[in-house]
């Protein structure tokens, strides 16, 4: 029975190593995250927000990684440290005055120990806690600025689209003009031929310029409805 518990409480020792190995990168992503932390209160900007998101990110696997690796062992160590901890249970000791346990000289062997590679196992499960929470809180101000951004960009694009509404409505006037321009001079053709062949009883000018509201009036309804046939496919 002390040699069956002895190699319980080797095997189960085997974690303090590990602990020992694996907690300064504990403690470097611990003061990593202080940095962040603090750098978030006055970061400002989404290329900002986005960095230090990253960096978390990095630290957030960095950890996963190391706590894959160790915890298997701490597990184990856990387990044959409860099988030390059973078997000395199972001896029943009784106190002698003047003389100490097995179970006291075991206690101060293994302990401390075991105290170590709980501390590193807590430490590391409340730092991806903190992890998370940091990375939640990034996310969101990240979330933020790019619905700003987009905000902005639909500004933008609104007004722009504005612009070009106010730019075909003039142009749509100038086309109008330009083109009534052009038929009532083809119509002063027609009426001075009129004229020559005596198929005119006005005066050419007269009735050009008779011509020009019905003209204008003709040339607007023509653009008019040509810019509601075109209307359905540009919504879509």
């Amino acid at each position: 029975r002390p040699i069956e518990i002895e190699t319980y409480r080797t095997l189960a020792m085997l974690g303090l190593p590990v602990a020992q190995g694996v907690a300064p990168e504990v403690r470097g992503i611990e003061r990593a995250l202080a940095e962040i932390t603090a750098e978030i209160r006055s970061s400002i900007g989404l290329a900002a927000n986005r960095g230090l998101l990253e960096r978390l990110s990095g630290l957030t696997a960095d950890l996963e990684a190391h706590a894959a690796d160790v915890s298997y062992r701490f597990g184990a160590t856990r387990a044959y440290d409860k099988i030390v901890k059973d078997q000395i249970a199972a001896l029943h000791e009784h106190h002698v005055p003047g003389h100490g346990t097995w179970t006291n000289f075991l206690s101060r062997r293994s302990e401390p120990a075991m105290r170590t590679v709980a501390s590193i196992q807590d430490r590391m499960t409340d730092l991806s806690r903190k992890l998370t929470r940091a990375a939640q809180l990034l996310r969101t101000r990240v979330e933020v600025d790019v619905e700003q951004q987009n905000r902005d960009l639909l500004a933008s694009m609104n007004q722009r689209a504005r612009r070009q509404l106010m730019l075909q409505q003039t142009v749509e006037g100038l086309s109008v003009a330009a083109v009534s321009y052009y038929v009532v001079g083809l119509l002063g053709y027609v009426f001075k031929a009129a004229k020559e062949a005596r198929l005119l009883p006005l005066d050419p000018g007269i009735a050009t310029g008779l011509a020009v509201p019905a003209v204008l009036a003709g040339v607007f309804l023509v653009v008019r409805a040509i810019r509601k046939a075109h209307a359905p496919e540009e919504e879509h």
